[in-house]
């Protein structure tokens, strides 16, 4: 019997990450231990995508993988981050862990950077949905029954955050935003589908409008900004 890959899984609880994980759970080489989330410590939500502490906690309980959180500082400088990441890559390596598993798609320079930094700490990379085209990716998401909400956008796709994503809502985005949000347009929390055991019920508070200046840790912006500081704006809207 050929030995299982075992493994943490990046969770960040939108749509992109669910889809891999639906991939990685159908992969019988794959063991998956934790779904491993970046939290942000003053507000217990979410870094980046905004979403409570309290949702992603019912995500991981209908998933049925334990969730492992890693508590983070308000926008943490780059070199905070990193040396917080190591500490718990060093823990996850000596407990047995051999390969993380991202949901990135093609962002080459945050690839890089991710295997670089697992490289340091004897672990190795698994991206599922790689080189794979972004609107065959939403297509599949959506034909397999997956539901999505958009929790946070750009400046300018104001109009779409609180849409449910489908089919409809796909076709009517403007033809330079990326359909799975790949170059950070939009971020979203998935409550429904096939790794679901049940339905993650929520409701929807009030919009908001962040503007923030952060590195580009966790590939939410494109790849000439990649570990740079810069100026982000976003709309969010508050699940609960």
């Amino acid at each position: 019997m050929a030995i299982r890959k075992r493994c943490i899984f990046n969770w960040s609880g939108g749509k992109d990450s669910t889809l891999a994980l639906h991939y990685a759970l159908e992969d019988p080489s794959i063991e998956i231990k934790y779904l491993v989330t970046t939290v942000t410590e003053k507000y217990n939500r979410v870094s980046m995508h905004g979403v409570r502490e309290a949702l992603l906690i019912k995500q991981a309980e209908s998933i049925g993988i334990e969730l492992y959180q890693i508590r983070l500082p308000e926008m943490p400088d780059m070199d905070t981050y990193d040396e917080v990441m190591r500490q718990h890559l060093a823990k996850f390596k000596a407990e047995g862990i051999t390969h993380s598993i991202f949901g990135d798609i093609f962002l080459e320079d945050l690839r890089t950077y991710r295997e670089n930094k697992l490289e340091e700490v004897g672990l190795k990379a698994i991206f599922p949905l790689w080189k794979k085209d972004t609107r065959q990716l939403i297509d599949e998401f959506i034909n397999l029954n997956y539901k999505t909400i958009i929790v946070c956008a750009q400046q300018s796709l104001k109009s779409i955050c609180g849409k449910i994503i489908d089919n409809d809502l796909i076709n009517e985005l403007p033809a330079e935003i990326d359909p799975c949000g790949e170059n950070g347009e939009f971020h979203t929390f998935a409550f429904e589908g096939p790794v679901f055991k049940v339905k993650v019920v929520f409701q929807q508070g009030e919009t908001v409008f962040r503007t923030y200046k952060k590195p580009s840790i966790e590939g939410d912006t494109d790849n000439s900004n990649f570990g740079k500081e810069i100026e982000t704006g976003f709309w969010y809207i508050d699940l609960f």
